[in-house]
């Protein structure tokens, strides 16, 4: 089911909760079951909120390398996947999505290619591993911009999912290798 599918079924559910809460209202107002439904009424943004808020990414103190330039881009990287979640989730349309995900893109690109230049410049044994990474990387997000072309509803979902799972990865994994060697080197 599509996502405009479930926001209309939600819309059908909330206005079916008013119109059967006023009825009850107007049979009398002792029924406990249009207090349930008053409740549950109340309930809707509050749960709507939570599940909403686990779309997205938030920056945690597990996620730094210790390198502060490093780590401010790794927090604006997170900030543009959540754009980009955004722009999927309520449905903006098809040029803030564009926006979103080149955005994404041309930041990453910039993102990667300082990282790479610091390891580079100071030497870093496992450069050449961590720069395949990137180029792999890249080349999903290529690959899943040109299935957007075919099924954009699709390819933007899967794209969200795998650049917040990607990244999280990433950073706790192979860039926290990386940042001792760097920290060492006096980088900071």
């Amino acid at each position: 089911m599509n996502h405009n599918a479930r926001m209309f079924g939600v819309a059908l559910l909330i206005l079916s909760l008013i119109v059967a809460a006023i009825l009850g209202l107007l049979a009398g107002p002792g029924s406990p079951l249009t207090w349930l439904l008053i409740a549950i009424l109340l309930l809707i943004p509050l749960i709507h909120r939570k599940l909403t808020a686990r779309q997205y990414v938030e920056w945690k103190d597990e996620y730094s390398v210790g390198i502060e330039s490093i780590d401010k881009q790794h927090r604006k990287l997170l900030n543009l996947i959540n754009n980009l979640q955004t722009a999927v989730y309520f449905s903006t349309g098809k040029q803030f999505e564009h926006e979103a995900m080149d955005a994404l893109v041309d930041y990453t690109k910039t993102h990667f290619t300082y990282e790479e230049a610091l390891m580079e410049q100071h030497g870093y044994p496992d450069y050449e591993p961590h720069k395949l990474q990137h180029e792999e990387m890249i080349a999903k997000v290529e690959s899943v911009l040109a299935e957007y072309q075919q099924n954009p509803d699709t390819a933007m979902k899967k794209a969200t999912v795998f650049l917040r799972e990607w990244l999280i990865n990433h950073i706790n994994g192979i860039d926290k290798q990386y940042s001792s060697f760097l920290i060492g080197k006096g980088v900071e």
